[in-house]
């Protein structure tokens, strides 16, 4: 039986080569074709004309089109990348934050607990109430709701 013998190595480095090129075409092409798409400012004629070319005669098209605009697309895909990025801290700060932030109400009950445990003291307290009487946001991890976590 023959099986590995009938298909030199140097035939399957070459199989593999081509079929590498291959998938790595494709990978291109399916990436203009996406940047096509995601430049906003090309309008819609110039998009249908990249389309047309890129689809209809691929690799006079791949070619021109990289020579043409492909400095840009690194750009452009590098600022949706941090658009996404920005998209996403937002939504993280937006969940974890709650939602919503505590009413001046909670905020006082809060603080008065703290006061009668003895977590902060009387001035302290009018400070914070004062703060939060006038509609200021407390400084961040200075606020008299971080003292009962720093003494637990």
């Amino acid at each position: 039986m023959t099986l590995a013998y009938d298909y030199p190595l140097l035939g399957a480095f070459w199989t593999m080569f081509w079929f590498f090129l291959w998938v790595l075409w494709f990978i291109l092409l399916f990436r203009i074709i996406v940047d096509i798409f995601r430049d906003h400012e090309m309008n819609g004629w110039a998009k249908a004309g990249w389309l047309v070319l890129v689809i209809l005669l691929p690799f006079l098209g791949v070619l021109v089109y990289v020579i043409a605009r492909g400095k840009n697309m690194g750009r452009r895909e590098i600022a949706q990348a941090r658009a996404q990025q920005q998209e996403f801290d937002a939504y993280i700060r937006d969940t974890a934050s709650g939602g919503t932030r505590p009413s001046s109400a909670e905020e006082l009950t809060k603080l008065s607990e703290l006061r009668s445990r003895g977590a902060i003291t009387d001035e302290e307290f009018s400070r914070a109430k004062a703060l939060i009487l006038s509609g200021e946001p407390p400084a961040t991890g200075s606020g008299p709701t971080e003292a009962p976590s720093a003494g637990r």
